[in-house]
């Protein structure tokens, strides 16, 4: 089962993802994407950190995400990636389109192939003003595309806004 779960900075979708794959009754292999390239990101990462249970396995890795996936996927096992905006993010910073665009095609075509229970978090970043400055837009632009191809390919979708998660597509949670 692949889900996609948006919101905004501070929406409550990572602590949603987690109780989701709490609750799975399957092993959790906790994907981070993110890099602790400064204090308050390190700040964030020790958050989330406390969260999780101590039985659930961690990668981290900011770029090949469709390899670790391939990797990490069982049939008895939940994946919890954390977070795609954060990959996205990642990738945009290397400065290489075709790197860029050759880890989305391969996220992509995975994901009809995983097998077990696949949660993918991301921030949906297209709900306030047209950013200022080329590289906001783009990257605006390039999660919001993401995330529609993502959502077509996925069995539910939800949208989390102060803690409260309101279902775009599949069964209720």
């Amino acid at each position: 089962m692949l889900e996609l779960i948006l919101g905004g900075a501070r929406s409550g979708k990572s602590r949603l993802a987690e109780q989701l794959a709490e609750g799975s009754g399957l092993a959790v292999t906790y994907i981070a994407t993110s890099q602790a390239l400064d204090g308050e990101m390190n700040e964030r990462i020790g958050h989330h950190r406390a969260r999780r249970p101590a039985s659930w396995a961690l990668v981290e890795e900011p770029l090949a995400l469709a390899r670790v996936l391939g990797a990490q996927a069982a049939a008895d096992r939940c994946l919890l990636v954390d977070c795609l905006t954060l990959w996205l993010t990642n990738l945009l910073m290397l400065d290489d389109d075709g790197r860029l665009q050759a880890e989305r095609d391969a996220l992509l075509a995975c994901l009809g192939e995983l097998p077990g229970r696949i949660i993918l978090v991301s921030n949906e970043t297209g709900l306030g003003v047209v950013p200022l400055g080329e590289l906001t837009r783009r990257y605006v632009d390039l999660a919001g595309w993401l995330h529609q191809d993502i959502a077509a390919r996925s069995q539910r979708v939800v949208f989390t806004v102060a803690g409260l998660p309101m279902l775009l597509k599949g069964e209720p949670l």
